[in-house]
């Protein structure tokens, strides 16, 4: 269950919630069934708070949105992906360290 400050992306929203966006947007594209994107919610959750006001998190499910997905060319999850402008400015693949996570969101402040 995503944290109250942590959004739910879907094909349908993409594009008016993180490339119309006014602030940097982190994205982490996950799955139920994904052990290492239940390992990194918490995380997720973390930097949602950390940054609130700052950047806008959330989470897509890669399997209840293909689209997206595909149009990112998301082949392995977790991923995140962060969005300034309508453009990706950075992505990670795999479990990262939250400081990693905040050194990356940073350069884009």
């Amino acid at each position: 269950m995503a944290a109250d400050n942590v959004q739910t992306f879907t094909d349908g929203n993409f594009e008016e919630s993180v490339i119309k966006a006014g602030e940097p947007v982190l994205v982490d594209f996950w799955a139920e069934w994904c052990g290492p994107c239940k390992r990194l919610a918490p995380t997720v959750d973390a930097l949602a708070k950390d940054y609130a006001g700052k950047v806008t998190v959330g989470k897509l499910n890669v399997d209840d949105n293909p689209n997206t997905a595909f149009k990112f060319q998301i082949r392995g999850i977790p991923v995140l992906l962060l969005f300034k402008d309508g453009q990706v400015v950075e992505s990670v693949v795999g479990l990262a360290p939250k400081e990693d996570l905040k050194k990356v969101i940073e350069k884009h402040l």
